[in-house]
């Protein structure tokens, strides 16, 4: 295969071939033709002298040479955009770039929401693409379909870099008429009441993680899918709930909640920042990194 013969953006077709298994499907996301696409993958055949998929039923198979292609055309694709970007350079007064995010509904209230009041005065045209994390975030920050994850450390994928956005208690929060809350907490009150959890589909929460180490089983009456309903379905009960103080403290006032410490020691949650590692040296990740960490100090 020659360089200067070569489409870049049939890598681009090949990515999207790797991921659909349908000529159909990738063109469709490449928002082109199926024809398009066909000549597209003709093309890639001619190039890596490769069949690159075969037709098994209705589905398209990768060849073994495809998949050995498979990581390394992810990382190229990921690497020659960051290249493009960083030689544009980046002003955020200007930019219109798009920053996609994966952040829970937590993250996205206690740290998102504050930086993008800023970023309507600082960078105006810039957008922000939030999306939940899921078990496969991990997966498509390395194919380069998020800039960045905001994400516990412990769920971090060791092969990319990281670094710490915050740290974050936890405390119990309840109804302030719950008549539980009028003392301090005793660990038994605490596995006795009645409480709202949050289980997250694919992965268990930093919470759950820590109680199923310390082999501690509440009495769950509630759960919920996400954080940021989890405040909502304790007033007017005796339930409680083991919130991000953060969180907590942002909800109390409007939900009528109250606040008391944990009756045991649960460690201090590490919130990092983790993005690919060739956008190191990436000028507007660098930027919205420096923000994050702003505003992440400032609403402490």
């Amino acid at each position: 295969m020659r360089l200067d013969r070569f489409d870049l953006n049939l890598l681009v077709a090949l990515q999207m071939l790797l991921e659909e298994r349908s000529v159909t499907a990738a063109a469709q996301r490449l928002n082109i033709t199926q024809s398009a696409m066909s000549a597209s993958l003709k093309r890639l055949r001619d190039a890596f002298q490769d069949e690159l998929f075969v037709l098994h039923g209705r589905t398209m198979v990768p060849t073994p040479r495809a998949l050995t292609l498979a990581p390394e055309i992810a990382r190229a694709i990921i690497m020659l955009r960051s290249l493009i970007a960083s030689a544009a350079g980046f002003d955020p007064r200007t930019s219109e770039r798009r920053f996609r995010i994966a952040a829970s509904d937590y993250i996205t209230t206690v740290v998102i929401a504050p930086l993008s009041r800023h970023l309507e005065r600082e960078a105006p045209s810039i957008r922000l693409d939030i999306s939940l994390p899921t078990d496969e975030t991990s997966q498509r920050l390395a194919k380069g379909e998020f800039d960045l994850t905001l994400t516990p450390e412990e769920f971090v994928d060791p092969q990319h870099p990281t670094e710490l956005l915050f740290e974050e208690r936890h405390v119990v929060a309840g109804w302030e008429r719950n008549p539980l809350l009028n003392a301090p907490l005793t660990i038994e009150q605490f596995v006795a009441a009645g409480h709202v959890a949050v289980q997250i589909v694919g992965r268990n929460t930093f919470v759950e993680n820590v109680l199923a180490h310390r082999g501690i089983t509440r009495r769950v009456e509630v759960i919920s899918p996400s954080f940021i309903q989890t405040p909502w379905l304790l007033p007017g009960t005796n339930r409680i709930a083991l919130m991000h103080e953060r969180l907590a403290r942002l909800m109390a006032p409007g939900l009528l909640l109250k606040i008391v410490e944990v009756p045991f020691d649960i460690p201090p949650m590490q919130e990092v920042v983790q993005y690919h590692s060739t956008r190191a040296r990436d000028e507007g990740l660098l930027w919205l990194r420096t923000r994050l960490r702003a505003v992440a100090a400032a609403t402490a």
